[in-house]
This record gives C-alpha cells, structure tokens and sequence, in this order.
C-alpha cells in the first residue's frame, strides 16, 4: 500500500512499510524512511506507484477550471476527495483526488485552507477581489518586461525616467520601474548607472548632479511662495556712525558692517553692526518655520538657495544709502595698545554708508596701502587701515592662545558662468563657460571681516555665559588630531579660533543657528541681567538640541553639494581651456593637490611619493557624473617651495578631501557572470 502526506506544504507519496495508531513509517522512491503523523496522511492507495500518481496529478491539475470548481464546491468545509468526485465524477480516481488537492492548494484566492486536505469557497467579493489583483499583477509583469527590454535596447521607458531619483536613491523595491531596472541590469550585466545613462535616463550629468540634491534635501522643492517681510515695530534709536560692508558683489544677504569712530582721540570705538531679523521674526511665527525647515543658505557656483525668501531678505539686509535695523557690537579701546576696555550691545538702525566688494578692492587694498607705504585712493582708507591693525592684534593675540599661527596656504576661489552670449544665467544649465578666480586667503579685507565676526561671535558668547542665557556654541577641546569642532548649548573653549567661546550669531540671514543666537542676544540687550527669564530659549531647552542635530546634518549636506558641484565646474574648466597637465602636491597615498585649482585627485605613480613632493601629472579621463578624475604622474619636480611647511593647515586634511561624489546607489547590482557573452549592443 502506498501513502500520500503534507510535509509543510509539500505533498509527497510512498510505500508504506508499518503502521502504529498515530504514526506510520513510508520508504519514499529515494529508499529513505520516514516517519509521518497519521494525521499528515491525505490518500492511501494500492497503485499507481508513487512517482506516477504525482506525475499524472501534477499533469490534471491544471486542467480544472477553477471557476467552475468553486461553483461546484459545497458551501461548507469539504475534503479534496469530496471535489473531486464533483467535478469529475462520483467514480474519481486516485490520480484525479490527487490532482484536486493540487489544484485547491494552489489556489487560496478561491479556496481557503480549512485542516489537513479540508477546504471552503472563499466569499465572492473576495474571488473578484483577489482575480483583479492577479489581473493587475500580470499586466505589471508584462509592463516590467517591457520596460527592462527597452532598457537592454538603450531607451529609456517615460515612466522610469520619471521615477529616476527615486530609483536610484530613495527606491520602493516592489515598484514596477524598480523592478525593470534590476531585471535590465541583469539582463545586460551591466551597472544600473551605466544602463540608465546610455538608454538616455541622465542627459546631463549637471543636471543629474542638482536633481539629485534637490530630490534628496528639497523635496517639496526650493522656490518660496510670496511672503512679505513683517514690520520691525521697535522705536530704535539712530547710531552716531557711518558704517560699511565688505563682501563679494555676488553677496545679497549682507549681514555685518562695520564702523569706526574717535580715531586721534586716544579711544577708539570699534563697532560690528549686525543685520537684525530677529527683531521681526519670532519663534514659531510662520517665517520661522521657513527658516527651520532650510537651516541656511545653500551656495553654488552662478546661484544659491536662500535660508528666507528673496523679499525678506531684502528688508533686512544691510543694503547702503539706508538706516538699517542691527544689533551692534560696541568695542572701546586704547588706540594706541589696541588693548580692550569695555564693550556695549545696542539695539538700533546704523547708517550704511557703502558697500565695499571684495573683488573690486582685493587689488587696491594692500598691506602696502593700508600702512601708508602706498597711496590709498579707496573708500574708508583711514578705517580701514585701522581696522587692519586692530585684526593683525587680534590674529596675534589668538594665535598665542592657539599656541601656533593659522598659516593660510590655499587660496579660496571663485566661479564665474558665462552663458554664449557673456550674460550670467539665472539658474546654470551645465554647459556655461566657467571662470575661476583666485583669492589668496588672509588677504587684508578677508582679515579684517575674519577678525571682526571672531571679537563679535566670542564676545557675544562670553555675554550670554554671564546672563546665564543659553545659546548655540562651537567649540574645539584642542589641536590634536582628530579632535573636532563639536556644537552644544554652554560656552567652552574654541582651540583651533583660540577663543575662551564662540558662537555663531554674525549670519543671522543665512543661518537659522546665527538667527537662534541673535534671539537670545536681543534678551539680552533688552533685559541684562533678567534675560534668562525672557529669554526665548531658557537652560536645557530640548528645541536647542533638536535645532543643533537638524542644522548638522543639513550643513554637512548643503556643504558636500557645494564641494561636489564645485568639483563639477573645475572638471569643466579643464575641459572647455583643453588642459591635459596639471603641477600640484602630493598629499598620501597617491592624492595630490592641485597647485592653482581647488582640485584633489588620485594620480597613478604618486603612491610611493612623500608626502609634499611637488609632481606634474598627466590628466587621462574626467568622468563628470562621478566627477573622478583620472591622472597619472609624469615628473617629480625638483622645486618644492610650494610644499605645504610642517605645522600647517594641510595637516590631517587628506580623509576630508574630496576625490569624487560618492554615487551610493541603492539599486540592486547584478551578479556578473563571468562566463557570460556580452550583449549584443555592448561595444
């Protein structure tokens, strides 16, 4: 005799060598024995053998219709057998009981399993519930195939390139275009990214590069609505000075000015005007909320993402011919020792006189001019001669702290885009004409601005340690490496500024964390020693913490997007001057910086090199989508007086610096089968 039986699922038949009251032994085709639980046994039979009976079931079931099946089916709990003999006759034979319980086993959507070989219709509305869905399941199959076919062929399906970034980077992996992309890459044993960029998915690799972050940081998307600026309702009294601004002409959110006053009198009066938009926006007020969500102003080459609209901003900042609402840092002092003896916060407006540019006075304000050895035909000659003693004393002073000079031994650039026609474009399409200028950091104007935000951003932060009011604070325990800059809510020490604190409070209209801190400032002005309690965030105040996690991960982002998009434009700088070599220094491990291009790349042969050597490399590729950039070394240069000298800022920089931008993908790779023949349209 011979027994079919539920092993999990799994439906299996054999002879049956012994039998107990709950159990019995089967030898199964393969001469194994097993033990099965009677009650796991479904159908005994004298023939035919085993392998046949299931041969033949697995043949009949699908033949039965299982429409008219759950037709036929009793309304109650019913046996497979008692299907069988309904469907196919009273007479059913084994092979046909058989292929009945294959069949309703399959088949859950129309008959849903009641014990061991027992069954019971699913309702109606459930069947043409469950039908519809196979339906759609399979029209998604097909969909899916043909999507991942015209992958393979090198077009790009509508609905996949809609669906681009999510694809690759935030993807629902049970989504059809998901799904086409993983089969059209195993398909074609090729990297996602590569398929999708040749079937015509990514046309720019600019565009890719800025859809991506906006998809990622913005994705409710980037342009404001109207707002309008609300009102500053203090009666705030006017400032006794002329105040100006240094900052590139690109620069609409001006946030600082300066003015000096008393000069020849023996005491000096050194102010730092702040813009003041927390004088109008409140916590939790709806600008707030904007402000929040942004965290601070995204900056690119040819545009930027404001941190608040366009129309707020301009209420606020620090624009000249206007009176202009700030919070004013008033620092008295000897004129001649420069040395410190009081200082005062106004609320109040201060006359802009000018805006200074950078980039149009770099060239005229000199070491040389400002110290009286050359002529100085330039707005604010005296002050600013003044103001760049006063910077050189405070570098000075900070440096002893720091217990070693900041060496500035890079220069910052600049990137100008040009469209065909010379006009700067208002949102860069990838193909401008770049211009890269620059500045050599630590340049008088840059010392002076520096110099001011530090004397204004510790002195604000010892202010707010004595009212015993909380602010946001940066702070480094010390120069070794690997010790970092770390952000919390109590004034410590700032080693690498050589400063007892530091806040950030000098950029209030381009970082919500500026903003935070010109809130607790403003109590401060108004109520001295009572501002703790008016305060708007008092001692431990969770939203501080919270306020100091977001804005981390949002600068982390906004900065890896700038380094990247820059990387970018300096890849097509090499492109559109047709460069093929480049001098630069080497950093470890095969990195090498570029001498007049903020550029760092790995040049093959450079490995065994110490670190600083000066080298020549030969620029063999430039992949824009991964922004690599692919070198190899032609000479070691006998001249290293451009080597970076020991103690300066080069030092524990290399894991920071950027080789290319990381295309962490989440699709699926396939597995490449190295036997494989390639695909027919694979060069």
């Amino acid at each position: 005799m011979y027994a079919l039986y539920d092993d999990a699922g799994k439906f299996l038949a054999g002879r049956v060598m012994s039998e107990a009251d709950s159990s019995m032994q089967i030898e199964l085709d393969s001469g194994k024995r097993v033990k099965v639980k009677t009650a796991n046994v479904l159908l005994r039979f004298d023939k035919p053998a085993p392998a046949a009976l299931i041969s033949a079931a697995q043949s009949l079931a699908p033949e039965i219709d299982l429409d008219l099946a759950w037709e036929f089916a009793p309304e109650g709990e019913f046996g497979f057998a008692d299907l069988a003999r309904e469907y196919f006759s009273a007479q059913a034979t084994v092979e046909q009981q058989a292929a009945a319980l294959f069949r309703l086993f399959e088949a859950p959507h129309y008959f849903r399993r009641a014990g061991k070989g027992q069954f019971k219709k699913a309702p109606e509305d459930i069947v043409k519930a469950a039908l519809l869905a196979i339906e759609r399941k399979q029209q998604q199959a097909l969909e899916i195939e043909a999507w991942a076919q015209a992958l393979v062929e090198g077009r790009c399906p509508p609905a996949v390139a809609e669906q681009l970034y999510k694809i690759l980077f935030k993807p629902d992996k049970n989504g059809p275009e998901y799904k086409a992309v993983v089969e059209a890459a195993r398909r074609s044993q090729r990297a996602p990214l590569d398929l999708l960029k040749d079937a015509g998915a990514i046309t720019s690799p600019y565009q890719f590069h800025w859809r991506r972050f906006l998809f990622e940081v913005f994705p409710k998307g980037h342009r404001f609505a109207a707002w309008e600026a609300p009102p500053i309702t203090d009666e705030l009294p006017l400032a006794a000075v002329q105040a100006f601004s240094i900052d590139d002409s690109q620069t609409t959110e001006i946030d600082d000015a300066l003015s000096v006053t008393g000069l020849g009198s023996g005491t000096i009066t050194f102010g730092v005007h702040i813009a003041a938009p927390g004088l109008a926006l409140l916590p939790d007020s709806p600008l707030d909320k904007v402000a929040r969500e942004r965290l601070s102003t995204v900056y690119m080459p040819g545009g930027k993402i404001t941190m608040l609209p366009d129309a707020v901003v301009q209420a606020y900042t620090l624009v000249e011919g206007r009176d202009c609402p700030a919070v004013s840092l008033y620092v008295r002092m000897d004129e001649a020792t420069l040395a410190i003896r009081s200082s005062e916060t106004r609320l109040e407006r201060v006359p802009i006189a000018a805006n200074l540019r950078h980039d149009k006075l770099d060239a005229f304000v000199t070491e040389a001019s400002l110290s009286g050895e050359a002529p100085a035909d330039y707005p604010f000659a005296t002050e600013l001669a003044f103001c760049h003693r006063l910077a050189k004393h405070l570098k000075a002073a900070r440096e002893v702290v720091r217990g070693k000079p900041e060496l500035f031994n890079r220069p910052d650039y600049s990137f100008k885009l040009e469209r065909a026609d010379g006009s700067s474009p208002d949102e860069p399409q990838g193909d401008e004409t770049v211009r890269i200028s620059e500045r050599r950091r630590g340049a008088p104007l840059d010392l002076i601005v520096s110099e001011a935000m530090i004397l204004a951003n510790s002195t604000w932060g010892g202010w707010l340690g004595e009212l015993g009011v909380p602010g946001i604070y940066r702070s480094q325990a010390s120069l070794a490496p690997g010790v970092k800059v770390r952000m919390g809510v109590k004034p410590a020490p700032h080693a690498g500024m050589g400063v007892s604190q530091y806040t950030w409070a000098t950029s209030p209209l381009r970082r919500y964390v500026d903003l935070v801190n010109q809130w607790q400032i403003i109590a401060c002005a108004r109520h001295g020693k009572t501002a703790a309690l008016a305060a708007p965030f008092k001692p431990k105040d969770a939203m501080l913490f919270s306020i100091i996690s977001g804005f981390d991960g949002a600068y982390s982002a906004y900065n890896s997007f700038q380094s990247g998009i820059e990387r970018y434009w300096t890849m097509r700088w090499l492109e559109q001057n047709g460069v093929t070599e480049l001098d630069a220094a080497v950093m470890k491990e095969g990195l090498v910086r570029a001498d007049t291009l903020p550029l760092v790349f790995r040049a093959l042969g450079c490995e065994p090199l110490p670190r600083n050597t000066r080298v020549r490399v030969r620029i063999t590729g430039l992949d824009l989508l991964t922004l690599e950039v692919h070198a190899s070394l032609v000479t070691a240069l006998e001249d290293t007086s451009s080597a970076s000298p020991e103690g300066s800022e080069d030092e524990g920089d290399d894991e920071a610096a950027p080789e290319g931008l990381a295309l962490a993908i989440a699709v699926d790779e396939p597995a490449v089968d190295a036997e494989a023949a390639p695909p027919a349209n694979t060069p």
